[in-house]
């Protein structure tokens, strides 16, 4: 067992969010662990591109309220408690509503060194449209 020292905190890379994220880093798993975890803090509006991750993603919300989307236009708002995992190679996004900021664990595994496949932003009708169909 040890301590592990947190990493600092870092803004995400503007290609592959829109609006200000931060990324505070938890573990990055030495094999044979495949887990990679972080917290990410989405400031209102902000949100991730579209992405899906090889072997799935689990979020857990830790404070504020976020959406969570994919393509087929399912949307799930996401309060401090609620947890949403996305299976292996959904394309999905995630984010802050635009009056809230939202902070999410996000959970991950490596497969062969490839943890998500990133893709084009979420436009900002998408982003419109998806608190109008957000179930909860």
């Amino acid at each position: 067992m040890k301590l592990i020292d947190p990493a600092p905190t870092a803004q995400a890379p503007v290609e592959r969010f829109t609006g200000d994220v931060y990324l505070s880093p938890l573990h990055a798993g030495e094999a044979p662990s495949r887990l990679v975890a972080a917290l990410v803090h989405f400031t209102p509006g902000a949100r991730t591109n579209w992405h899906a991750h090889p072997l799935g993603q689990t979020l857990r919300c830790t404070e504020g309220t976020g959406l969570v989307g994919t393509r087929d236009g399912t949307v799930i708002l996401m309060r401090p408690g609620d947890t949403v995992h996305t299976p292996p190679g959904e394309e999905h996004w995630h984010g802050a509503v635009p009056d809230s900021l939202m902070c999410h664990l996000a959970m991950v595994e490596h497969d062969n060194g490839r943890s998500a496949t990133w893709l084009e932003p979420v436009t900002d009708l998408d982003y419109a449209t998806a608190h109008t169909q957000a179930i909860r």
